[in-house]
């Protein structure tokens, strides 16, 4: 894909950062190493931390006067109006158990605005890019999302807090509620990979609460610039710091939703 005027230099730097993060993760993709507790299941590993060093030195390098968000305590100001925000391992109990899905995902927000997303996926060797108006693309290749018309014949994916075992507001209710009305639900354990695979078509909607604007931000811009649709779960606009996640191709976009608002409020 061509670098795109205004954004280029941010896109082709954002995707050199997730690769040279995605190789450290590929190399040691079968080691499980030290694994830190953040809560009862959020973990930590050594490679999260190494992982968001080197992309933050790759990025604060080349653009100095710029902010940073990230999941492992990172949070800097700029002096200018670009923040990137930054999952340097998304799927880390994956990761640390040594499945091979996970991801790395960098979007970079200009004004409060999502401008660009890349997520790559080391073990396929999968590189999900968009500019904001500008498309979606896998290695290049233009992605759009799926054209399942109806949720019967959907396949959807989810995923569940990490304090699911403390909280009634987890995900059952509404996993519950999704198992009976589409043709099937996957938990891959990488939002940023879920809302990608709904972008390209291998998944036609995902839902998801209690999210961090990591782990959503770069793949939501992916799967609006691919056609389909993302809001929160009463279909408001997007806001990657909402917690409740909805995207879709669009066309089951109100089912979903109204199989959510079915299952009552969640907390906020």
């Amino acid at each position: 894909m061509a670098a795109m005027d205004g954004y280029g230099e941010f896109l082709e730097a954002a995707k050199a950062a997730a690769r040279e993060a995605g190789g450290l993760l590929r190399e040691n993709a079968d080691k499980r190493g030290e694994i830190m507790f953040k809560g009862t299941v959020d973990l930590v590993t050594h490679f999260d931390r190494k992982s968001q060093e080197m992309i933050f030195r790759r990025l604060s390098a080349a653009f100095p006067d710029h902010g940073f968000l990230a999941e492992e305590g990172l949070s800097l100001p700029g002096t200018s109006d670009c923040r990137w925000i930054i999952d340097p391992i998304d799927g880390t109990t994956n990761f640390a158990h040594t499945f091979p899905v996970f991801c790395v995902s960098i979007a970079l927000e200009q004004k409060g605005e999502v401008v660009v997303g890349a997520v790559y996926d080391p073990m396929r060797d999968e590189l999900f890019e968009a500019v904001r108006g500008r498309g979606a693309f896998l290695n290049g290749a233009r992605i759009r999302v799926s054209e399942i018309p109806e949720l019967g014949k959907a396949l959807l994916a989810t995923g569940f807090p990490y304090d699911v075992r403390t909280s009634r507001f987890n995900n059952v209710r509404e996993f519950n509620a999704f198992i009976v009305r589409a043709q099937a639900v996957r938990r891959c354990g990488s939002a940023a990979l879920d809302l990608c695979y709904v972008a390209c078509g291998r998944f036609d909607g995902f839902w998801e609460l209690k999210l961090k604007p990591w782990d959503v931000a770069a793949g939501a811009l992916i799967v609006e610039e691919a056609g389909g649709r993302v809001s929160d779960f009463e279909g408001r606009p997007f806001d990657p710091f909402n917690q409740r996640t909805l995207a879709t191709n669009g066309l089951i976009h109100e089912e979903m939703r109204k199989a959510l608002e079915e299952c009552g409020d969640d907390d906020r």
